[in-house]
């Protein structure tokens, strides 16, 4: 169970970081990178499940915005009830919208 405390990471977010290490986007990331599985509930966090549910939800999300990614991201928080905090502003057109 998700509860307000906690750290919460989609699965997705091991394979963004894993491509940005791979294509050098991260070069100060490559010595940590293997122990990020590891690391996530040492240090209170989880991983939530992109279930089929909010894999549709992502998938019909109301938005101009294309990348899978953030659908992903947003529909996870969303499911959860949990607040997205991103200093990306391609999540604003989202506040108050439902899933």
């Amino acid at each position: 169970m998700v509860e307000l405390a906690d750290v919460v990471f989609r699965p997705i977010t091991f394979f963004e970081i894993g491509q940005k290490v791979r294509i050098g986007k991260w070069p100060e990331m490559v010595p940590f990178v293997g122990l990020l599985p590891h690391s996530l509930p040492e240090q209170g966090g989880l991983a939530a499940a992109l279930s089929p549910e909010i894999r549709l939800s992502a998938a019909m999300m109301d938005c101009t915005h294309r990348d899978s990614f953030n659908r992903f991201l947003a529909a996870v928080a969303r499911h959860h009830g949990l607040p997205l905090i991103s200093t990306d502003t391609v999540f604003d057109e989202l506040r108050g919208r439902p899933g």
